[in-house]
């Protein structure tokens, strides 16, 4: 196996949604900061993202949209027709200076990952994973639809059995539109049960290969385990993929504002670990996260474990400074808690599974039964 591969580029210092969205926080570059001061990420395992042309975009955006977005970089607003059209110019969606070009950028790492990908690469692009967007529209912060453009280019480069399995709190309603009814892509999501797109229902079956299990509130890392032992790698393993795809956004644990699971990051990062011993090739993408601490932690330690590096039980002086050197106008933000600067691993979120979890769980496990 090569050595795994990290996408990154310099569009996401700086570049934010706007002071009040939550995605005014940075994400991908405390990743690299951190992964750099620990001595993780260096020019032997780094890769610019590219940016997609308007061409690229359009193996699964139509043109009117792409030129749409474009036109909304250019002169920083939209009429009324394009925003009820495309949704862009929105609260979730808004105009701000790089509204193209960073979506753009994203969706050039997915391509740039399926390149290496089909290549025997593993690939990390924390970058990615804005698995709401739709064809003809901007949705739930997600312009381009970056784990689509992926898996339809890993189809172009003849990997046509793929796995995707998303683990954000929010259910991947975009990927499922495109994918759902083609037997060859399977598609597993855990995401919060009542919380917005309101998609992902247990009953959603596609072509046979969707798997939805939306988990109640207060999610703990026990519950999530038996998810991941019962359905999400049983689904896998059944599958047979030639690429496994995660998207591993980082809002599922307990600190994050917009969801209400409380998982910690060792959760996340078993998952990486299982799925890894599963997949011939192996792609993690980002995704949601908006706690500008937990976020980064979070995605560090997947870097860190797709590796197989050591995470440390206390961060070296130069590792603490990236994570003190942050800040965030929610009321969390004013006081942080120690671990927040001194570690990456969570303490463990464990507690008792459930009789909804169970019952649930049992549910997609039994149809993994009748389908093998």
């Amino acid at each position: 196996m090569t050595q795994p591969l990290f996408l990154g580029n310099d569009i996401y210092r700086g570049s934010t949604f706007g002071r009040a969205h939550p995605l005014a926080i940075p994400r991908v570059p405390t990743v690299m900061d951190l992964s750099r001061a620990l001595g993780w990420l260096g020019p032997g395992n780094y890769r610019t993202s590219p940016r997609l042309r308007p061409a690229g975009l359009t193996a699964f955006h139509t043109p009117e949209y792409v030129a749409a977005l474009q036109a909304a970089e250019a002169s920083q607003s939209v009429s009324e027709e394009v925003r009820q059209r495309h949704g862009l110019g929105t609260l979730s969606n808004p105009i701000y200076p790089e509204m193209f070009r960073r979506p753009a950028t994203g969706a050039g790492g997915a391509l740039l990952a399926a390149e290496l990908v089909a290549a025997g690469h593993t690939v990390y692009h924390p970058g990615g994973g804005t698995h709401h967007g739709m064809p003809d529209r901007a949705n739930g912060f997600c312009y381009f639809n970056d784990p689509v453009l992926a898996i339809l280019a890993l189809r172009r480069r003849g990997l046509s059995r793929i796995a995707y399995v998303d683990i954000d709190a929010h259910h991947c309603d975009g990927v499922e539109a495109a994918f759902a009814e083609d037997p060859e892509v399977l598609l597993v999501s855990t995401h919060e049960e009542g919380r917005w797109p309101f998609t992902g229902a247990l009953s959603d079956r596609g072509a046979g290969n969707v798997f939805n299990l939306p988990l109640p509130r207060d999610l703990n890392d026990d519950e999530f385990a038996l998810a991941l032992d019962q359905v999400i790698l049983p689904a896998v393993a059944a599958h047979r993929p030639q690429v496994v795809v995660l998207q591993c956004g980082a809002d599922a644990v307990e600190e994050d504002p917009l969801s209400r699971l409380a998982l910690s990051n060792n959760a996340h990062w078993a998952t990486v670990r299982a799925l890894a011993a599963l997949a011939p090739r192996f792609l993690v993408l980002g995704g949601g996260g908006y706690n500008p601490w937990s976020v980064g932690r979070l995605w560090t330690g997947v870097w860190a474990t797709m590796n197989g590096f050591e995470i440390p039980e206390h961060l070296p002086p130069e590792a603490q400074a990236v994570l003190r050197a942050l800040s965030w106008t929610r009321r969390a933000g004013r006081t942080p808690p120690p671990n927040w600067f001194d570690t990456l691993r969570d303490a463990p979120r464990t507690g008792a599974i459930r009789d909804s979890v169970r019952s649930r769980t049992a549910q997609l496990a039994g149809r993994l039964k009748v389908q093998v």
